[in-house]
């Protein structure tokens, strides 16, 4: 990767991060979210050329719904502008130790395994996962988690 290639990166996730942190902050007064801390994962896929719109399908259609299923919350989800083939998104855990039991259930998942063999029979999909846990600083914005299913 060249230089500038990896400085374009950097300041792109610098925004996205920051973003996100404007974006899932609880809101103050909002006892249940005081209650629980909450791990942020920020993830970016990368997919084969041309591959992107089956990777949006297989989460349409299938990775939200079965993310919450196993206690995964849905924060939000992007695609870069100025980046081909790459889908970035935020979902939220109580913690570190929920969040691997969460990977475990999901990965085991029959209906899982299913949806992404059927959404790879035209080749795979992802290329690259890159995975992040975040949490808030003292000074974010508060705002407003969405509300698991």
């Amino acid at each position: 990767m060249t230089t500038a290639r990896f400085l374009f990166r950097s300041v792109m996730l610098a925004g996205l991060l920051a973003a996100v942190a404007m974006a899932v902050r609880p809101a103050p007064g909002d006892a249940a979210a005081e209650e629980k801390p909450v791990l942020y994962e920020l993830r970016t896929y990368t997919t084969a050329p041309g591959r992107l719109p089956a990777l949006h399908k297989r989460f349409a259609d299938h990775t939200m719904r079965l993310f919450e299923k196993h206690g995964m919350r849905n924060v939000i989800y992007w695609t870069p502008t100025d980046l081909e083939d790459t889908l970035v998104y935020v979902i939220a855990h109580e913690s570190k130790d929920a969040a691997d039991k969460s990977w475990a259930g999901f990965r085991s998942d029959p209906e899982w395994k299913k949806a992404y063999a059927a959404s790879r029979e035209d080749g795979p999909i992802v290329t690259k996962v890159v995975s992040q846990y975040l949490t808030p600083t003292e000074y974010s914005p508060q705002l407003s988690l969405p509300k698991s299913n």
